[in-house]
């Protein structure tokens, strides 16, 4: 799958600072860039290309990160003046953006944008995070 960006204005330029901000992840999804794939082994053998492809486990750095699990509020009858358009709240993800996460590939979509590799990950394929604290404070 291929996604290319949607620019409204003429004026407006995708840059490396703000092409993935125009992208919102939906749910409890999560948008991974996967690590560079490892050339060698640690006793020195080279690896064909794909190798890493076919590994039931990957690693990657959290890109964006949707809202979290949708859970609807209670419905009141007792004021039937009220607006009755439906609200959600959310309950976060346990995942932030700038973490090293280590999810199941076969729970993952990968796709492309902007001739980049990602994936699109469900927070329940993350197995593990690494994440440092004082990265973003």
């Amino acid at each position: 799958m291929v996604l290319k960006p949607l620019l409204s204005d003429n004026n407006m330029e995708l840059t490396a600072e703000n092409k993935l901000k125009k992208l919102l992840v939906i749910g409890d999804r999560v948008l991974v860039k996967p690590s560079k794939a490892d050339e060698k082994t640690k006793g020195g053998l080279y690896l064909p290309p794909g190798v890493q492809e076919n590994e039931k486990v990957r690693t990657g750095y959290v890109m964006r990160v949707g809202p979290g699990f949708p859970i609807p509020l209670p419905v009141e009858n007792d004021e039937p003046w009220k607006d009755k358009e439906e609200q959600i709240r959310y309950i976060p993800l346990q995942v932030k953006e700038g973490d090293k996460a280590l999810f199941l590939q076969n729970g993952a979509y990968e796709v492309m944008y902007e001739n980049e590799k990602y994936y699109i990950v469900p927070q329940s394929a993350i197995l593990m995070v690494e994440r440092e604290e004082d990265l973003f404070d």
